[in-house]
């Protein structure tokens, strides 16, 4: 059995092939990964899926760390790149927001799909008002909403958002008020698709009766898997796609943070990024890595396929501002599990406590 593959050491091979791709990508190209274990890297042919009638590809990238939400704002002449390189490599489902920057997530992705218009998915969200730069509030008063997404479709160079998440419920505007608006909007030809995100069951049913939806997002991983018991089931009952965000639970499933001295922001941000929940968590993060030294792939390729294969209507978004972790990431398509395999995973899983997850209760609210 081939020895498991750490992210450090995945980076430090594919570093000059990486940049040499990002640099000029092809279509159908693949790296000269020689390993075994990177050449899970190798195919360029990414499995398709459905979010209710929306086609994607089964793995996302979420562009909100481009534009500063965990780091200082990145240039966007880096950004850009890494955005092209995982079309280039299959991927067609790109995952932004107003509130990313604010703006200039929006503005990144926007200019980096401009070439590839009616080859890709672009979501993005509404929910808050700014003053400039500044949120100020929630606002999902219809006049506000048709204000948003003018300025988002502006933003992403295109004439109709594929698909438009509500980002936030404001708890002042009724939830039928929104689709009802979006409704609209979809009539008008501005949106093709509604979202919701980070909302209960019961908003989730609301809004269905008034305006299909196409696709809810919530935060889920090997991690945080509370939404298997109550939203899971009202997506598949309505035919709604889930798209899951920190689908490597911020970082912690990379394998990369298992040092308390280590951690930036997620030391005081992120409940299970605390000391203790840190320490109770590397049970779980034992478990990845024996599954990446079974697979021949590295933690993260382990624990964003685990995802996928748990319902065929999950497309999870993992975000990056790292070139080679882009195409790390991109590259657990190729890593494919048995039902047996899934099986004796859950259920070593199933045994670890995790330490700082939300609690049912907390997904069974609205945001």
């Amino acid at each position: 059995m081939k020895k498991e593959i750490s992210r450090r050491e995945f980076l430090l091979a594919g570093t000059a092939v990486a940049a040499a791709t990002l640099a000029a990508p092809v279509v159908g190209a693949s790296p000269a990964w020689e390993s075994e274990g990177q050449r899970n890297m190798q195919s360029t042919t990414m499995p398709k899926r459905y979010l209710g009638d929306l086609e994607v590809s089964a793995l996302g990238l979420g562009c909100m760390s481009m534009a500063g939400i965990y780091n200082p704002p990145q240039p966007k002449e880096k950004m850009i790149p890494i955005i092209r390189s995982a079309f280039e490599r299959g991927v067609t489902f790109f995952d932004t927001a107003e509130a990313y920057g604010p703006f200039l997530s929006e503005e990144m992705v926007g200019e980096a799909l401009e070439p590839f218009k009616g080859k890709v998915v672009i979501a993005t969200k509404f929910a808050f008002s700014f003053n400039g730069t500044q949120a100020t509030g929630r606002d999902s008063r219809p006049e506000h909403i048709r204000q948003a997404v003018e300025g988002c479709l502006k933003r992403l160079r295109v004439e109709t958002i594929d698909l438009c998440y509500l980002h936030r419920i404001d708890p002042n505007v009724p939830i039928e008020d929104v689709a009802l608006t979006v409704k609209d909007l979809i009539r008008e030809g501005k949106i093709r698709y509604f979202g919701l995100s980070e909302v209960s069951p019961n908003t989730i049913r609301r809004a269905h009766a008034v305006q299909k939806v196409t696709a809810v997002q919530s935060e889920y991983s090997m991690v945080e898997r509370v939404m298997e018991k109550h939203i899971f089931p009202v997506c598949e009952e309505l035919g709604i796609g889930f798209v899951p965000w920190g689908p490597t639970a911020r970082g912690l499933l990379t394998d990369k943070y298992n040092d308390f001295s280590q951690l930036d922001y997620r030391r005081a941000a992120i409940s299970y990024f605390q000391k203790e929940a840190l320490e109770a968590n590397q049970a779980l993060l034992a478990i990845i890595r024996d599954w990446a030294e079974r697979k021949e792939a590295t933690p993260v390729q382990v624990a964003l396929s685990w995802i996928i294969a748990q319902k065929p209507w999950i497309v999870p978004i993992p975000g990056t501002t790292n070139p080679d972790h882009a195409i790390e990431n991109i590259g657990a398509k190729n890593v494919h599990f048995t039902q047996a395999e899934l099986a004796e995973i859950r259920n070593s899983i199933e045994k670890v406590t995790v330490m700082g997850v939300r609690t049912p209760d907390q997904t069974l609210a609205d945001q």
